[in-house]
């Protein structure tokens, strides 16, 4: 069967070159090729707690979509509803539940596994777990304060077909976003039996 494998190389020395009280860090590790103890080489890596995203799709085939400001990428990207996994024990469901109602006004009733990707895996141990959420029902965000980016967001809601037609035109990059749709559509293509 064709499958990832947990696997860890012997790690002779770590040394943090960036930690603080957010919620990454980097450092540099010494690794060790099994058999071969004298080949070490030194590999970066970002410490990341993962993230959760939520493709919502409503009754009329419409996703909420966001509209934020990403300082890094030095854009203004279309994305879905998505949090980090930053609470420490949280379900990664729950903390899913969480970004729907937070960032976009909803909850759904029924919520389902997509896929779970791993960003860069030569860089950084940062996991993406991707929802399906249906059966959706607005209901009131209460006194959430957002800040910096976050409070300059929009939401807007856009037909299924449409965000399809622009992950594959390259028109939104958002790696979450595409691969929730890319992942829904093949799905939705496939028979549950493959």
């Amino acid at each position: 069967m064709l499958r990832d494998e947990e696997e860890s190389w012997p790690v002779s020395a770590s040394l943090d070159l960036f930690r603080d009280h957010w919620v990454m860090a980097l450092r540099a590790d010494t690794v060790h090729r099994p058999g071969h103890p004298d080949a070490a080489f030194r590999r970066l890596v970002l410490e990341h707690p993962g993230a959760v995203v939520v493709l919502a799709i409503d009754e009329q085939g419409r996703v909420p979509v966001l509209h934020q400001y990403r300082h890094p990428a030095r854009r203004r990207l279309v994305e879905l509803p998505a949090g980090l996994l930053d609470q420490a024990g949280e379900d990664p469901l729950r903390t899913a539940q969480r970004e729907l109602w937070e960032e976009a006004g909803l909850q759904a009733q029924r919520w389902e596994h997509l896929i779970t990707t791993y960003a860069s895996p030569g860089i950084t141990d940062e996991r993406h777990i991707v929802y399906l959420a249906t059966e959706l029902t607005p209901v009131d965000r209460g006194d959430i304060e957002l800040d910096h980016e976050e409070d300059d967001m929009t939401l807007s809601w856009v037909g299924l077909g449409e965000l399809r037609r622009a992950v594959l035109a390259g028109e939104v990059q958002n790696a979450g976003l595409v691969i929730a749709v890319l992942a829904h559509a093949l799905r939705s293509s496939v028979s549950p039996t493959l």
